[in-house]
């Protein structure tokens, strides 16, 4: 895409992230030719700002994250997609804590210079872990994000493990589970969704594909439920689920997608 920029962030030493900035596309005109500090500039136009969290295969690259920006610029969003530490070009060690500390860093960049114009943390699969746990520590430090979008969402790793389409073969053999449960523990791998929406206050909408497989669509309502039950104001969650066709990576390909998460963040942010 033309109107895009490719820079990188600090988050500390060793670590330096890669990340495309791409301008709602009706300014792709207006980006021609410009600089960081033009698109960085940007980000106070009053369009609202996406920062998205992709799961765990590949990078920001992957042929459906380029689908879903484009669908997402083409519908009036500022999107700043974001390759997590020892992820495509960025560079450190990928830990739970790393990839926490690398959403809230570039959150809070954007914040910096994003004006009174929103900020929503999209997170797909993994990344949806990556959001509640950013969105944790910034309600702890009192400032709690302006929205978050998890797509194909768990309930926590453990859960998402075990329903691995590869690893439900082997789940019934002797030792399995301990054998697990060991290599979660020694990675130190949490990413507790069900637990974090306890303690959050910003919208949140959940989006899951009936036939995805890969995290399937009764872990995203159980979440739901969950975050539902511990929301003191119940319109600030929602849930919306898709029809089979578009699995666990192919949602950028559903035409009611955009309209869905425009009228959510609308209404909302209204």
């Amino acid at each position: 895409m033309s109107h895009t920029v490719n820079f990188y962030i600090k988050v500390e030493p060793g670590v330096i992230l890669g990340i495309w900035h791409t301008v709602p596309s009706f300014r792709g005109q207006d980006a021609q030719g410009q600089d960081r500090c033009w698109y960085e500039a940007a980000l106070h136009d009053g369009n609202p700002i996406i920062v998205y969290l992709h799961g765990s295969a590949e990078h920001r690259a992957a042929s459906h994250r380029l689908k879903l920006v484009k669908m997402l610029s083409d519908g009036g969003f500022h999107v700043l997609s974001v390759d997590y530490r020892g992820f495509g070009d960025s560079t450190g060690k990928p830990t739970e804590a790393g990839l926490t500390a690398d959403a809230i860093c570039v959150y809070e960049w954007t914040k910096a210079r994003s004006g009174n114009t929103p900020v929503c943390l999209w997170g797909h699969s993994l990344g949806t872990g990556v959001v509640t746990n950013a969105a944790k520590v910034l309600e702890e430090k009192g400032s709690p994000v302006d929205a978050m979008v998890l797509e194909a969402p768990f309930t926590n790793v453990w859960d998402a493990s075990i329903n691995y389409p590869l690893l439900k073969i082997y789940r019934r053999l002797p030792g399995f589970l301990r054998t697990l449960t060991d290599a979660l523990k020694e990675d130190k791998l949490v990413f507790p969704n069900d637990e974090n929406v306890k303690f959050l206050s910003s919208p949140l909408l959940i989006l899951h594909c009936e036939d995805d497989r890969t995290v399937p669509l009764a872990l995203g309502k159980q979440l739901y439920e969950i975050a539902h039950n511990a929301y003191r104001n119940k319109e600030r969650v929602k849930i919306v689920t898709f029809p089979p066709g578009f699995q666990h990576n192919l949602l950028c390909r559903c035409p009611t997608l955009l309209k869905t998460v425009r009228e959510f963040l609308s209404q909302q942010w209204a």
